[in-house]
């Protein structure tokens, strides 16, 4: 008897250690004027808590309220995440804009016209079906009589609740929605006008520095502040542990915290070589296992039976290693108190949670606090905390001013949260037709997140491990999605290659989801899979899978210069499907970048430390893909009309690095099963290999 189990299910495991935990339910503002307002001139403002980091919700949000409208994107003004002006938010987290956000502002504005054209029947006692709604009035079509938006509200708050009942424009029938709209803004950002955090000022500001211990675990021993208290216009702050310095400006506040003399206790810790058997030795304690994201566990049917019934069976290991979020933008806020309440500029995706940090930091009420997120340079799932949020404001209430702190390139190297290592294990069992008959996978520490196969297995069992973590860890784009699908589909072409079978051929033999069949096939007809060969020394490799609701092929050709040992990645084509399309062009820049930074994971990308300290905290040390390593990129975008949208900031990142590792296997004949894939490893053991042939 087959049955389906899902046991001791877990959040995601991607926000562990050192990260709070978002509310698991957000509570909805009623009220039509909680999310959009229009003023007496027309000018429409929607409000909402989610944040601009480069990904242009600004743009795919106002075309949703647009479309409903029927205004153009240049009329709606956005105002987001700023806890005093717009409704609660979790956060800018799980590729929830587009399915959640986008939806219910297309529900509010729907609500909004449906409210505006019974203001106008009741007024001119007409037809509702007489009436038109466009460009920002309402126009009766037998006498051409229009009223313009703001001439029906005079400005008043829409104090009735909205209604989700409202007629929402399917996507079959988007005119705003659905277009490549250019990008709000965007002259700002090119011409540098765009205010970021560590653009910002106040009056009388002054700059904030931080006393950073030499290592992860160190507890203060010693303090001489003697030195830096003596400088004109300086400030020390000691709380505990923690200790910083305000002075007019950051080289002065540098240059007094360089005289800070300090002594540090440093607990003995492991080094990176030591990092995937510790992970897999040293399992979180029972109690502490639901803060680092599980256990979570999927069970169905019986790995027995599908052995049973197995011609043949493989067993392999995976890992991928501690990486960096290395965003634009490192850590900044501006903090300035007024009496006893704080209002802090950060770039944060949850700016509701930092307020939350803040008022348990300070023992005040969340009511007393104001958290604003100007535009932000970026996050990857980096910015979830409100630690530099904390010391701006400890800093500024000990000033008794404004001050503003940003962290330097080695603080948000070192102190900010890693994407978590991880291990993941994988035993597969196939028929001799090439069916799978089992599938188990294990995966210690870096999440559940994508762990469930796609492929149709009769007899499975996927479960997730906590581990203690070695290094601070929580949050990065698609979460653990991209370490189970590297092992997966890296598990899936080692499959192939066992069986003679070609890669794309036993994928689709083992598939029942159409959606996932249908990425495939059209990233492999754009690649021309199949149609051609790969030249000598070059490598074909194919990848997808699943994750948030959105599906992912990609296809990958690399060329492996023997003589010289350079690895390079060539082109690059894959194919997206997340339900209707908002935004093609916004879409494809999401795809686009998730490729080039998943390539940084695949190829480049390692933390290096030893006894809790980083080794390559600094560009010039911690490698990330440059232009001279940039492939051919061609996007296939699949567009589901019928099917609501989903989200597409993480999902894109998923196939790379085991689309790029097969490739390298085709290549090469050496299968690589770490990430980073160190291409110079690949070179040795193809060396040898060929060294073997010939003798």
């Amino acid at each position: 008897m087959t049955e389906t189990r899902p046991r001791m299910t877990g959040p995601d495991a991607g926000e562990s250690t050192g990260v709070r935990r978002p509310p698991p339910q957000e509570p909805d503002a009623p009220m039509i004027s909680d999310w959009l307002h229009i003023e007496r001139d027309g000018r429409v403002i929607v409000y909402a808590g989610k944040t601009e980091m480069g990904q242009n919700i600004r743009t795919s949000l106002a075309q949703a309220v647009a479309e409903e409208l029927r205004l153009s994107v240049t009329a709606i003004e956005l105002v987001l995440a700023d806890t005093a002006r717009t409704p609660y938010d979790m956060g800018t987290v799980g590729s929830r804009t587009t399915p959640i956000m986008a939806r219910r502002l297309h529900q509010v504005a729907a609500a909004t016209r449906e409210l505006l054209l019974d203001l106008v029947v009741a007024r001119w006692r007409v037809e509702r079906d007489q009436l038109r709604v466009g460009e920002g009035q309402i126009v009766h079509a037998p006498t051409g009589q229009a009223i313009r938006f703001g001439e029906l509200t005079q400005g008043q708050r829409l104090t009735q609740e909205y209604d989700d009942t409202a007629p929402v424009t399917p996507a079959e029938q988007w005119t705003v929605a659905g277009t490549s709209a250019a990008k709000v803004d965007g002259w700002a950002i090119v011409t540098g006008a765009r205010r970021y955090t560590p653009d910002l000022t106040r009056p009388a500001m002054l700059v904030g520095k931080v006393l950073r211990a030499p290592a992860f675990g160190a507890s203060l021993t010693a303090l001489d502040t003697t030195a830096a208290a003596a400088l004109p216009g300086v400030v020390v702050v000691q709380a505990g542990d923690f200790v910083g310095v305000v002075a007019a400006d950051r080289l002065a506040a540098t240059q007094a915290l360089a005289t800070i003399r300090a002594e540090w206790a440093i607990p003995e810790q492991i080094a990176a070589p030591e990092l995937y058997a510790y992970l897999k030795n040293h399992p979180a304690p029972q109690l502490e296992q639901q803060r680092f994201g599980g256990p979570e566990c999927f069970e169905h049917g019986s790995l027995t039976a599908g052995r049973a019934a197995a011609a043949h069976m493989i067993a392999q290991t995976y890992t991928v290693a501690y990486i960096a979020h290395a965003p634009l933008e490192p850590r900044a806020a501006l903090a300035e108190w007024i009496g006893s309440t704080l209002t802090v500029w950060t770039g944060t995706q949850r700016p509701f949670g930092v307020r939350s940090e803040l008022a348990q930091a300070f023992d005040l009420p969340e009511e007393s606090i104001r958290v604003i997120v100007p535009d932000t340079g970026s996050a990857y799932g980096g910015k979830h905390t409100g630690e530099v949020a904390i010391e701006a404001a400890r800093l500024a209430r000990a000033a008794e001013r404004p001050v503003k702190l940003i962290w330097t390139r080695e603080e948000e190297f070192t102190w900010a949260y890693f994407r978590p290592a991880g291990v993941i294990e994988v035993a597969s069992a196939v028929d001799a037709g090439g069916l799978l008959t089992a599938w188990e996978q294990h995966n210690y520490n870096s999440g559940a997140v994508g762990i469930r196969t796609p492929y149709a297995v009769a007899n499975q069992l996927a479960e997730y491990h906590p581990s203690l973590p070695v290094l601070r860890q929580g949050s990065y784009r698609a979460l653990a999605a991209t370490a189970n699908h590297f092992a997966r589909e890296s598990h899936m072409d080692e499959l192939a290659h066992a069986l003679g079978r070609d890669p794309l051929a036993f994928r689709r033999q083992n598939l029942r989801d159409e959606r996932l069949r249908a990425v495939f096939e059209a990233s492999a007809a754009a690649f021309g899979w199949g149609a051609r060969q790969p030249q000598p020394g070059h490598g074909f490799g194919i990848a997808g899978g699943t994750e948030k609701g959105s599906y992912v092929a990609t296809c990958a050709e690399v060329a492996l210069d023997q003589a010289s040992g350079q690895m390079r990645v060539v082109r690059v084509v894959q194919a997206f499907e997340c339900g209707a399309i908002v935004n093609p062009n916004g879409l494809r820049n999401q795809i686009e970048g998730a490729i080039v930074q998943g390539l940084g994971g695949a190829l480049f990308e390692a933390i290096k430390f030893a006894n809790g300290t980083i080794l390559n905290n600094h560009f010039s040390t911690y490698r990330v893909p440059r232009f001279a390593d940039m492939p051919l990129i061609e996007v296939v975008l699949v567009d589901r009309p019928d099917l609501p949208s989903a989200g597409a900031g993480e999902t894109p990142i998923i196939g790379i690095a085991p689309a790029v590792g097969n490739a390298l296997f085709a290549a090469t004949g050496v299968r690589l099963r770490a990430l980073p894939l160190v291409p110079q490893d690949v070179l040795i053991a193809s060396r040898t290999r060929d060294d073997a042939i010939s003798q």
